[in-house]
């Protein structure tokens, strides 16, 4: 029972900083992505209106929430390795 306790908060907490990396980045790459885009649209209004806009619809978007997948994957992965090892 401890190591599985070990395992969760050990576990949780790489997931956690993983997650919290890829994040990061995946905004900032969005971020890039927006302000070229307003460039090559020919700078229509302000620029960070136009970023600030662009990133609350990510938000929102599918992209942010497969970020999640950080955590089900490994979970899944470990729970189906217990599973075949101990039940089949």
């Amino acid at each position: 029972m401890v190591a599985l306790l070990k395992l969760v908060v050990i576990g949780g907490g790489i997931l956690t900083v993983i997650y919290i990396a890829l994040s990061i980045y995946s905004r900032r790459v969005r971020r890039g992505k927006l302000e070229a885009e307003w460039l090559v649209a020919g700078r229509p209004g302000d620029e960070d209106a136009f970023v600030e806009a662009g990133l609350k619809e990510y938000d929102g978007s599918l992209r942010r929430k497969l970020i999640l997948g950080v955590y089900v994957m490994p979970v899944a992965v470990i729970g189906t390795i217990v599973y075949l090892t101990n039940f089949n």
